[in-house]
């Protein structure tokens, strides 16, 4: 499937979803789950690095873009721009060290990086609000001179904002692993030892792929926190990361429209099983064992193998109707 179609597809799911939600609210936070899914999903399915840092870059989004909006009188553009720059420089600070080994001791030096961002955060009351988080971040609309060009006092104008930051994020990224850079890391990936051998600066290749999702993942955060009002320590825990991690792999690695997939996968059927019952994360953690012993590529696979099926059939009724009419003109012939 091309490029375009899949950006047609991420286009009409974010047109759409007004439609099918009642909550504003929570179609942003599919959309920015999606985000931060699609910056792991660099990391897993086109560098084949399995990060649980994840949280740190959200983190610092959402600590960044507080910090900056409660404490000095800036635009919010400005500040989400601040909040890509730190989850950029954390991503590369994580990256320098983490990507000198490989394997679990890659992935524990991740999960200690984790950790300590969150008993950092937790330290730091003065800075990060400690346990309670950062409270009482302004959501103002974009204006210029005084005039309000982009209102977001409602959760739906809010969604608009949201959606397109993430369409253009999304074309942004599939230009990267569309480009040489993005085959280059897929080669990596599949074999670090030839991708060696043919010259590619490995841990170069690396530490660029780690800021751009950690980039991406700390705008990811800042909408989160612009979106809610408050910088919540739990966006800096543990938990965080394995969240964005599992709806990357729910998803399916190595596709971007895979990770939107797993983001409202993940918090729609959250959201819906919530309301049954307040152990909602038993039966969530069952339908996740079923989805991935089930389905081995993820929704992406599953979608993948549908729309093949699909055009098949039509092929199939298409060389049938070819066929009837030959026949059809062989009769009369005769």
């Amino acid at each position: 499937m091309s490029r375009h179609i899949q950006f047609l597809i991420a286009l009409v799911i974010v047109i759409i979803m007004p439609l099918f939600m009642k909550s504003g609210s929570l179609a942003s936070e599919v959309l920015i789950y999606g985000l931060a899914a699609m910056g792991c999903n660099l990391l897993l399915g086109y560098t084949g690095l399995l990060s649980f840092g994840q949280g740190v870059f959200f983190g610092l989004g959402s600590y960044t873009l507080g910090i900056l909006l409660t404490r000095l009188p800036i635009p919010m553009p400005v500040a989400l721009a601040g909040a890509v720059l730190m989850g950029a420089v954390g991503a590369a600070l994580v990256g320098w060290v983490a990507i000198r080994q490989r394997g679990t001791y890659f992935v524990m030096l991740t999960l200690a990086f984790a950790q300590m961002f969150y008993f950092l955060a937790y330290s730091l009351p003065g800075l990060t609000g400690g346990d309670n988080g950062l409270m009482d971040i302004p959501r103002t609309s974009l204006a210029v001179a005084g005039q309000t060009i982009v209102p977001l006092a409602t959760p739906w104008q809010y969604y608009g904002f949201v959606a397109v930051i993430f369409l253009v994020v999304y074309w942004l990224l599939s230009r990267v692993s569309d480009s040489i850079f993005g085959r280059t890391l897929l080669a990596v990936r599949d074999n670090e030892e030839r991708a060696a051998a043919v010259g590619y600066n490995l841990r170069l290749l690396k530490l660029q792929a780690f800021v751009i999702s950690g980039a991406v993942t700390g705008l990811a955060g800042a909408l989160h926190a612009l979106m809610t009002g408050i910088a919540p320590l739990s966006n800096a825990e543990y938990h965080t990361s394995e969240m964005i991690l599992v709806m990357t792999v729910i998803g399916g690695t190595g596709n971007l429209l895979a990770s939107l997939f797993g983001a409202a996968f993940y918090v729609l059927l959250g959201d819906w099983l919530s309301t049954l019952w307040p152990r909602w994360l038993l039966i969530l953690g069952v339908v996740l064992m079923v989805v991935s012993l089930g389905l081995q590529g993820g929704l992406w696979g599953l979608f993948q193998k549908l729309w093949s099926l699909a055009r098949g059939q039509r092929g199939h009724d298409k060389s049938s109707g070819n066929a009837a009419d030959g026949a059809k003109a062989k009769g009369g012939h005769a």
